[in-house]
């Protein structure tokens, strides 16, 4: 099932995806969900983020190639985890505003996790009980403030520096999608979840002993190689396979 959440003058409403045909939805989103008369097409349809996350647990130097780029030069033992601040929330079609376009601030193409329900201590074999679905996101980077910092948080936490969207795909195999990234229509990253170094049932268990993962907390689960600039003026598009294309103009705050 693909689900979005779109305006509409009452406020948020979810709709369910089929052949590029959006439909009423009503129920739990963590619950279940039913559908109902036609809205439009999905192209005519103004969407938003997915939904309003609780949590947002990011990790980085995720993928074997970008770990290289990024000069490191021993793979992680163990995840290398973040977070980012429901804040910096997004949808498709708003626009990334950098907070200091004089200081390089990347895109990062990311195969995003939603929490289904909760999970707390659990192993990696029935991990995906927990997972609602998954979404793209764009984890927006400041490179010269993440490493005077010394930390990540303050880098990657501005205001609008996490793009969702544009749906919650709920039928995906999280460790064999397409993934990647095209500014100003230039393909940029050109990837595979096949390279994650920790798959997502995996992460998905080693948070939960870390932390207890609630329904609506999400998990960015890192970016491949070839990530880059951006500036006032671009448009920068995450693609996954299964999920679609999350769409942002950049422009200065």
């Amino acid at each position: 099932m693909k689900i979005v959440r779109y305006a509409t003058e009452t406020g948020p409403a979810y709709g369910i995806v089929e052949d590029q045909t959006v439909f009423a939805a009503s129920g739990d989103l963590f619950g279940a969900l039913t559908k109902g008369d036609s809205v439009g097409n999905l192209a005519d349809v103004t969407l938003l983020a997915p939904l309003d996350p609780g949590k947002i647990v990011c990790i980085g130097l995720n993928y074997a190639l970008h770990a290289k780029e990024s000069g490191v030069t021993d793979l992680p033992k163990e995840p290398v985890v973040f977070m980012k601040p429901p804040s910096a929330v997004v949808g498709p079609g708003e626009p990334i505003l950098l907070a200091n376009p004089q200081n390089q601030t990347d895109y990062e193409a990311e195969l995003a996790v939603v929490i289904g329900k909760k999970a707390k201590n659990i192993e990696p074999g029935v991990a995906t009980d927990y997972i609602l679905g998954y979404t793209a996101a764009n984890d927006v980077s400041d490179r010269v403030q993440q490493k005077g910092d010394g930390q990540w948080i303050r880098a990657k936490g501005y205001d609008t520096y996490c793009p969702l969207g544009p749906a919650i795909q709920t039928d995906l195999d999280p460790g064999n999608t397409k993934i990647g990234s095209r500014l100003n229509g230039e393909v940029r990253q050109n990837s595979n979840t096949n390279d994650l170094i920790f798959d997502v049932p995996y992460l998905v268990s080693f948070l939960s002993k870390v932390m207890t993962l609630n329904p609506g907390d999400i998990i960015l689960t890192g970016t491949p190689e070839k990530v880059g600039g951006m500036s006032p003026g671009d448009v920068i598009e995450v693609e996954l396979e299964g999920i679609g294309k999350l769409t942002n103009p950049v422009t200065a705050r």
